[in-house]
């Protein structure tokens, strides 16, 4: 029986590194040109085959990236993993996803899973990254990683909005049109580090204009005012003139069950969403609402931890005879990404009052 070539075999004819031959055979990175027609000189000498087998166990590496976020449900989590995918699959790398539902036992499955699939580095968006064990196991791996949305810790990189001084911004709009008492709604608030992050920047920024400071309401599932305080805050004097939700997903609950208690948004009551999705457009009244760029967050970590493995795969990336040690590749640090205030119907001056006319408008980038 003939013996199997395997990717070292071609690395030693042609040279040069494994992680060279990977590059240039899956068409992957840089490489010379003379380096390029050595690699490929040497592996139809050898009769070298790369099928995708032969890639995962030749070379320890699988060409596969794994990502793990939340929910589908919420459309900024698809579009953000639409283009996520369309970066890694351009760059010769497959993309294994799981969701965990807001939860952490789930989120640590889904982990354990995509290392037991041997992905190459994974782009995760968690409950909380602060103190995460899951996180810092993974750390412990030396695995790249990149976040989604959270902010960044120490050592491991993130595509994220800088929430805080965001939803400082909404507190300022609500004050512009004349809002005293208004509401922070988010779904799930002891599993997004995200949602503590805008309640605590809304909270600042109303105290920081003078407005009182604005009353918590968690929920669990969808929208069922009659199940839930929010309902008899809306009504009456004192009444909440005012709603910003974690998200634009559940601000458009909210505003559909303003409509079946007979409330009017804006008139009765003002919504502000964060997030931006397209479907916020597409309602009347039109949504009011913090603008992210989901689809260039996606670009961006794919980008980031496609660039991490890289330099991993080239501190491995020695010649045979070579005595060095590979080092350990630094996380890049990125900084947050840009975000806009809409200003749209679903937000007016309040009830009996207010400074402005309420008329949408974009402001500028943050």
């Amino acid at each position: 029986m003939s013996p199997v070539i395997t990717i070292k075999d071609v690395a030693r004819e042609a040279g040069c590194g494994i992680a060279t031959v990977s590059r240039v055979l899956n068409k992957s990175g840089a490489a010379s040109a003379e380096t390029r027609e050595r690699v490929l000189d040497a592996a139809t000498r050898l009769g070298f085959s790369f099928n995708e087998l032969g890639r995962s166990l030749q070379s320890q590496r699988t060409r596969t990236i794994g990502c793990l976020v939340p929910s589908l449900v919420n459309p900024v989590f698809a579009e953000a993993v639409q283009d996520l995918q369309k970066e890694a699959l351009g760059a010769g790398f497959q993309v294994l996803l799981a969701c965990s539902n807001y939860d952490p036992a789930l989120e640590a499955d889904a982990l354990r899973m995509l290392l037991a699939k041997r992905v190459d580095g994974i782009v995760l968006t968690l409950s909380s990254s602060a103190g995460n064990p899951a996180l810092e196991h993974l750390r412990g791996q030396g695995l790249p990683l990149c976040m989604l949305y959270n902010s960044p810790v120490e050592g491991v990189p993130s595509a994220y909005v800088d929430n805080r001084r965001a939803a400082a911004q909404v507190a300022a709009e609500f004050a512009r049109l004349g809002h005293r008492r208004v509401a922070f709604l988010a779904l799930r608030f002891g599993a997004s580090d995200r949602s503590h992050e805008r309640y605590e920047g809304f909270r600042d920024g109303c105290l920081a204009a003078g407005l009182e400071a604005p009353e918590l309401i968690e929920v669990d599932e969808a929208i069922r005012f009659e199940d839930v305080k929010l309902a008899q805050r809306l009504k009456g004097p004192g009444a909440l003139t005012g709603v910003f939700a974690s998200n634009d997903y559940l601000a458009l609950s909210v505003i559909g069950a303003l409509h079946d208690l007979g409330l009017s948004v804006p008139g009765d009551v003002s919504v502000v969403g964060f997030d931006g999705i397209d479907m916020g457009l597409a309602i009347r009244p039109r949504l009011a609402t913090v603008v992210t760029d989901a689809r260039e967050m996606g670009r961006s970590a794919a980008q980031t931890l496609i660039g991490m493995i890289d330099a991993q795969g080239a501190a491995t990336d020695q010649p045979q005879n070579s005595q060095k040690s590979p080092q350990k590749t630094p996380s890049p640090e990125l900084p947050g990404m840009a975000f806009s205030f809409r200003r749209a119907e679903s937000l007016g001056p309040a009830r009996g009052g207010g400074t402005d006319d309420g008329q949408a408008a974009t402001s500028p980038p943050s």
